[in-house]
């Protein structure tokens, strides 16, 4: 029995022995810090009286993925007014009306809300669908744009049906293998986009004739992530072929290898952790995360993490997000058990939010972890 038919969510920071009224106070310090923080600390920026974003502090701009992880943060911590900030801001600068992006949000934007980029990256899409979902569960559903069911539901239905339904442009998902894409219509994926714990509550809370495709695709990303964590490390490619190798194809836009096991590929164990924690479903998926939790631990007295890849070859000591590499291993906790466990929990219970220009992704990832490991990380 997991906690989508319970409701009842494991403290893990409590297991282990930590007071939870020391566990209430860090998650103060650490939302007061991320929020409301000084200049140095702070992610999310309030804008006049009813719009905010989370920026991106190495890039000095706001991302889709920051923007829709903030939600989830608020819906999870209680925080409406922030809630309703983001998704405005969110709404009147990044969201299409027009073209082939018509319904998605440009992934990147200049603080000012002027775009970037005018493309989406699906996982921001994700987040902003289940975010809406359980603000609506939560708070209730509102007018407009705060009929936060219905605009999920709009969000989730271009991602699946667009280009086959009279509008311009491509899906975010394969609808032959239901795989998650890494931009709409491509032929490769993001491991760390598959979010099978997302689909299936897509599967009940979607419009009723895009149910089933959720369901399907809870399924074949359980199955597909099995293939893509390596058998020996865990590991996992930031961008991977439908087969589950690394996607080493040359990219137009960067010469950098994604078939590493490098930034992107951190979320990929935090989320499988998560799917079990919510759903229990192990498809051979969940294996790997014993399996990377054991070799960080075994790289680390070696004084050799890095970037690698899937098999553990090192290729350089440069973690451009340290924290958060320890954060989403950590997290794994939810899927493992005995010492392993407790001692990812003791170690992350000493870790604290990074600080300087490349906190942004790290801190997100931290706070999520801490959310996840002291049980307040929740299906509303």
């Amino acid at each position: 029995m997991k906690a989508f038919e319970t409701g009842e969510y494991r403290n893990l920071f409590a297991e282990c022995g930590i007071l939870q009224e020391d566990i209430d106070r860090k998650l103060k310090r650490i939302v007061d810090t991320f929020f409301y923080g000084n200049e140095q600390e702070r992610i999310f920026h309030p804008v006049g009286e009813d719009l905010g974003y989370l920026e991106d502090t190495g890039n000095h701009d706001a991302r889709t993925e920051g923007m829709s992880y903030g939600m989830m943060f608020c819906v999870q911590l209680n925080m409406k007014e922030e809630f309703d900030r983001i998704w405005k801001w969110a709404k009147t600068y990044m969201f299409q009306k027009e073209g082939e992006n018509e319904g998605y949000f440009a992934w990147s934007c200049m603080t000012n809300g002027r775009h970037n980029a005018e493309g989406p990256a699906p996982d921001g899409e994700e987040f902003f669908a289940m975010s809406l979902f359980f603000a609506s569960h939560r708070w209730g559903d509102g007018e407009g744009i705060f009929n936060y069911s219905h605009e999920a539901q709009e969000i989730l239905h271009a991602m699946v049906h667009k280009g086959s339904d009279g509008r311009d442009g491509a899906p975010m998902f394969n609808n032959e293998n239901h795989y998650i894409l890494f931009v709409p219509g491509s032929d490769y994926t993001d491991p760390s986009y598959h979010l099978p714990h997302f689909y299936e509550l897509f599967a009940l809370w979607a419009y009723e004739e895009d149910r089933p495709f959720f369901k399907e695709a809870a399924c074949a990303s359980r199955e597909y992530l099995a293939k893509a964590c390596h058998p020996v490390t865990g590991l996992n490619p930031e961008y991977g072929e439908f087969d589950g190798s690394p996607m080493s194809r040359p990219l137009r836009w960067t010469k950098f290898h994604h078939d590493y096991f490098y930034s992107d590929s951190y979320r990929t164990v935090a989320n499988i952790a998560l799917d079990y924690e919510w759903f229990g479903v192990n498809v051979g998926q969940v294996d790997a995360v014993r399996r990377q939790q054991e070799f960080i631990l075994e790289k680390e007295k070696e004084d050799a993490i890095g970037i690698y890849t899937v098999d553990g070859t090192l290729i350089e000591k440069n973690v451009l997000h340290p924290v958060g590499l320890l954060a989403t291993t950590a997290q794994g906790a939810l899927a493992t058990t005995g010492e392993l466990q407790k001692t990812w929990v003791r170690r992350f219970w000493k870790m604290e939010l990074r600080d300087g220009a490349r906190r942004y992704y790290d801190n997100c990832l931290f706070l999520f972890a801490y959310l996840a490991l002291s049980g307040r990380y929740r299906i509303w």
